[in-house]
């Protein structure tokens, strides 16, 4: 018996190394994780048309609104602002690929992956406002603070590159409303928060903050951390292993090991000049390039916003949507034509939209809202346009109406949890079962609401 007993105090001391091994594995929070189920796709690109685009202007046609310009709408709804008559589309409409998708002008480029796109003209949403409205389309909740999408989804696949964020959020000229709220973590572990980059600057070291340290080389550096890790590990220890402290010293690490991958991965100029030329000169274009480069070194979420404030939010003038459009659909087409050169589109979900619509009436003249123009149009929740492309998504396919002056949502209606539940499908999770405990509660992106997966969406 002695003898079993002591030959065994080995294995059990081997085991519980193993077991310490293992443990510190595990708290690496961005280290791969498996889904509830095989997914579809493993990577996300969010085209944020921050502000709000009209879907009457550009993805859901109405041409009942010709008969009725000028004219009193019949089904008038309650809005944020007094509206006036209908207000038709400035905007030519073509029908495009073999499934007849009917695309506005200002999307011209994007228009030829028609047959790629999978197009919900019902989608609904709860309130005309752009903060709860941001709040609900990022994190399913648009009152309280709550994780993003971008964070749930790092949380539950974790990262396929250790020296590059697992999510970014990428907006030219400054932060948008609500700012970081957009790609908070809450009471996820901070590594999950989205790094925001400012795309306006073209200089690498202008696009990451002290990417570069001016002092030290990378040998110092690593020194330095070698002595800085040990001192937080032994903190560490007498913390617990608190979540946060630990998130912390991950930041770290991470920061150096960003040096040498951020650089080239922000560095456009080691693209050809083709390619260069082929997304624009301008800021989203050169964002849109850095985003297929980011996929490439495996980044998870990454979401592109078209500009500081609400650049979509036309109240004055409509027709500001053609400038939107030059600016992002050249871009969004070589983006998705990349994407299929590089064998990277049948497992990358691509998802475009706003936070809302907009009104098919006129907005009228109100003091501090617009420039006593009646040329723009009013937030509109209660109907508006998204599409989805790439990885598990059904193209060529037109998902519901609104009503037939682009008012409402009106066939199969989808709400933003609806789609949040979908996009987590694809990326092969249970939206019920895809959980954190907080607080004594479980926690989800699509929280307590009554909501389910569109399968018509799905390929």
């Amino acid at each position: 018996m002695l003898q079993r007993v002591g030959m065994g105090f080995g294995s059990m001391a081997a085991g519980s190394l193993f077991n310490q091994q293992a443990g510190a594995a595990s708290l690496d929070p961005m280290a791969l994780r498996r889904p509830h189920f095989e997914p579809k796709a493993k990577r996300v690109v969010h085209f944020f048309m921050n502000g709000g685009p009209s879907h009457v202007d550009t993805f859901d046609p109405k041409p009942m609104l010709d008969q009725y310009d000028g004219k009193a709408l019949p089904n008038v709804l309650k809005t944020e602002r007094p509206t006036g008559a209908g207000f038709k589309s400035p905007f030519k409409f073509t029908k495009r690929g073999q499934c007849g998708l009917e695309v506005s002008e200002i999307f011209e480029k994007t228009g030829a992956f028609a047959d790629d796109l999978c197009v919900i003209r019902s989608m609904y949403a709860d309130v005309p406002n752009h903060e709860p409205s941001l709040g609900l389309m990022n994190s399913g909740e648009g009152r309280l603070n709550r994780p993003t999408m971008g964070s749930w989804v790092t949380y539950g696949l974790g990262s396929e590159n250790q020296n590059l964020p697992g999510y970014i959020a990428m907006c030219p000229g400054g932060m948008p409303t609500r700012r970081t709220k957009n790609w908070q973590s809450a009471f996820l572990p901070s590594a999950y928060q989205g790094a925001y980059i400012n795309t306006e600057d073209t200089r690498v070291e202008k696009l990451v903050e002290f990417i570069q340290n001016g002092s030290l080389d990378l040998k110092q550096q690593r020194r330095q951390l070698d002595l800085l890790q040990d001192l937080n590990q032994r903190h560490l220890v007498q913390q617990d292993r608190d979540q946060q402290l630990e998130a912390r010293v991950q930041s770290y690490e991470l920061a150096y090991r960003m040096q040498m991958e951020a650089t080239d991965a922000f560095d456009i100029m080691k693209e050809p000049e083709s390619v260069r030329k082929m997304y624009g000169g301008h800021a989203f274009g050169r964002q849109c390039l850095i985003a297929r480069r980011l996929l490439e070194r495996g980044v998870r979420f990454i979401q592109l916003w078209t500009g500081a404030g609400q650049p979509w939010d036309n109240h004055d003038e409509i027709l500001e949507h053609r400038k939107l459009g030059e600016k992002t659909d050249g871009a969004m087409a070589a983006f998705m034509s990349d994407l299929k050169q590089r064998g990277l589109w049948d497992d990358t979900l691509m998802m475009w939209g706003g936070e809302f619509g907009r009104t098919p009436a006129v907005e009228l003249p109100t003091p501090g809202a617009n420039a006593g123009k009646q040329h723009g149009r009013d937030h509109n929740h209660y109907g508006f346009t998204m599409w989805l492309a790439g990885g598990g998504v059904r193209g060529g396919y037109t998902h519901g109406s609104t009503d037939e002056f682009g008012f409402a949502a009106q066939d199969n209606p989808v709400h933003v949890h609806d789609l949040h539940a979908t996009i987590l499908k694809i990326l092969g999770f249970d939206h019920e079962k895809f959980t954190y405990r907080y607080a004594g509660l479980d926690f989800r992106l699509t929280g307590v609401n009554e909501c389910k997966v569109v399968q018509e969406l799905l390929a």
